[in-house]
């Protein structure tokens, strides 16, 4: 009997020594893939959201002033006719 709980305690631990190492690899692998990832998003030219937002708001001022301005230019060509 006693035989049997030792080898039950040697397999119980063996096998919390395996999720101790499957665990830690893990962790590993998850600290590489973030190590990798940061690397290839500071190699691309992204830009800010402060400058995403600036840059459409330049967009949309420079469409307003074209429907403008095309109105005027479909008024004047109305007249002219």
């Amino acid at each position: 009997m006693q035989t049997r709980n030792r080898l039950l305690d040697d397999v119980s631990q063996l096998m919390t020594n395996a999720m101790g190492v499957a665990q830690g690899a893990r962790t590993e692998a998850e600290t590489a893939m973030k190590s990798m990832m940061d690397r290839w998003l500071a190699d691309r030219d992204f830009v800010t959201r402060e400058e995403f937002d600036a840059v459409r708001a330049m967009a949309q001022k420079a469409r307003e002033e074209n429907d403008l301005l095309k109105a005027r230019i479909d008024a004047l060509e109305a007249k002219g006719s």
